[in-house]
């Protein structure tokens, strides 16, 4: 075990920190020897089996690629669930569990107080990490989610029945002038981690994001940043219930501007909230 960590150390040194080479052999120890790191703790002089070390000798090299773990490994964690994750799909990241966080348990309100079943809509649901979570967590809930990607569907589709969780998931293009294909639903909640990374900004971005991870759910027009807050926003006004709310993530750049967005477009109680680490990045606004 000890010579592995060696390994990894050695091979990585040059492309990461030593921080997060220490997180990454955990993570990789753990997957392929299918360990917990207390247990990689204890044992430090087990001896790996040839396929074992075959296995992370393969990974490590794909880091050195700059190819992210998550993909690699083909799951990652997401409030307390297990998620496959492949390029067709965002890796879930710990500011939209905070989103998640706020619409799970939000001051009282609509999908406390309304009778019967309460209906929410994931927009552009990825993995359907955010779906997913909603499902099992609010109590009665019918959640349904769209993406405009079928590759991105299957994948939500399959963490679905991983996690035994119900959810409706159906393609369907915000931005397109095509019918919503349930015109007689409205929703009481709707939320959203839309595309809000300028075009501009990808010189400052991560290897490891823009070769790997998908274009279309990260990049939108230098021209018009906040595309998809006002197409979702006017969508909201349409199938979101008196009193529903609706959910963004948002970025510290444009977060005070989708906030006047929804102003603007007389949503009331809007409210720009900081993430653990002080940046704009939750907006929570009510029809």
């Amino acid at each position: 075990m000890k010579a592995i960590f060696r390994f990894i150390q050695e091979r990585l040194q040059d492309f990461y920190s030593d921080s997060e080479i220490k997180s990454l052999g955990f993570l990789i120890v753990e997957s392929v020897c299918n360990m917990t790191k207390p247990s990689i703790l204890r044992c430090k002089d087990k001896q790996l089996s040839l396929n074992e070390e075959l296995r992370i000798r393969d990974i490590t090299e794909e880091l050195r690629k700059y190819r992210p773990i998550q993909y690699i490994l083909g799951e990652t964690e997401f409030y307390g669930l297990r998620f496959k994750v492949d390029e067709n799909v965002l890796i879930p990241r710990p500011e939209t569990e905070e989103l998640v966080e706020w619409v799970i348990e939000p001051p009282p309100g609509p999908l406390q107080r309304r009778g019967g079943r309460c209906k929410v809509l994931d927009v552009g649901t990825g993995s359907g990490c955010i779906a997913i979570v909603l499902a099992k967590r609010l109590a009665g809930a019918e959640v349904f989610a769209l993406d405009i990607s079928e590759k991105a569907l299957a994948v939500a589709r399959q963490n679905a029945i991983a996690n035994q969780a119900d959810v409706c998931f159906f393609r369907y293009d915000i931005l397109g002038d095509e019918p919503f294909p349930f015109s007689s639903l409205t929703f009481d909640c709707i939320v959203s981690n839309p595309p809000y990374i300028a075009m501009k900004e990808k010189a400052a971005m991560a290897k490891n994001v823009l070769d790997y991870e998908p274009h279309e759910a990260l990049f939108v027009p230098d021209e018009n940043p906040l595309l998809f807050y006002e197409r979702i926003a006017g969508f909201a006004r349409k199938y979101l219930n008196a009193g529903g709310s609706l959910y963004f993530e948002t970025s510290s750049l444009y977060g005070q501007a989708a906030a006047r967005t929804l102003k603007d477009k007389n949503f009331r109680s809007v409210r720009l909230l900081k993430d653990i680490s002080g940046n704009d990045r939750i907006l929570i606004a009510k029809l």
